[in-house]
């Protein structure tokens, strides 16, 4: 994940280009570190359950937004709305650019992608422990497959 990230900021301005990432510090949060060695201005859009579940911020955002939220983003159940997080992440942004992700990775994207955003698509695999863990927490079997569903649903259409 780091070489895709390392790989993309090079080749954008850091005077141009703020890293919008969801503040937090594990997983693609870890980016956030090697985007603010290059110079880049980070910002976080995260659902207020972050900050209610006490979720570790990264040190290296400098300007994070809490968006009341009951969920962590995605589609409302049941429905095709975005959560209001989700929503606020594809409004705010002009470029989406994904490296791996799971359903809420992939709701933005298509959400941005049906708004007439640019977005890109990096397959990478998961985090296999993590993965296993988060399913755990959730009730969910453990997963079969290392790619996630942001690759399911956007791999093949780039």
């Amino acid at each position: 994940m780091l070489a895709h990230a390392r790989r993309v900021l090079n080749a954008r301005d850091p005077g141009q280009t703020l890293v919008n990432i969801g503040a937090t510090a594990e997983g693609i949060g870890k980016v956030y570190e090697l985007a603010k060695a290059k110079g880049f201005t980070t910002i976080g859009i995260v659902s207020t359950l972050a900050r209610d579940e006490g979720a570790p911020l990264s040190s290296c955002v400098d300007h994070v937004f809490f968006i009341p939220d009951s969920q962590w983003g995605g589609r409302l159940a049941g429905s095709k709305r975005l959560s209001s997080n989700s929503a606020a992440i594809v409004a705010n942004t002009t470029t989406l650019l994904a490296i791996g992700g799971g359903e809420i990775a992939r709701d933005e994207l298509l959400a941005a992608r049906h708004a007439g955003k640019t977005v890109t698509f990096i397959a990478a695999d998961m985090n296999h422990q993590t993965a296993r863990d988060k399913a755990q927490k959730k009730g969910l079997p453990e997963p079969t497959g290392s790619t996630g569903s942001a690759h399911t649903a956007l791999a093949e259409r780039r």
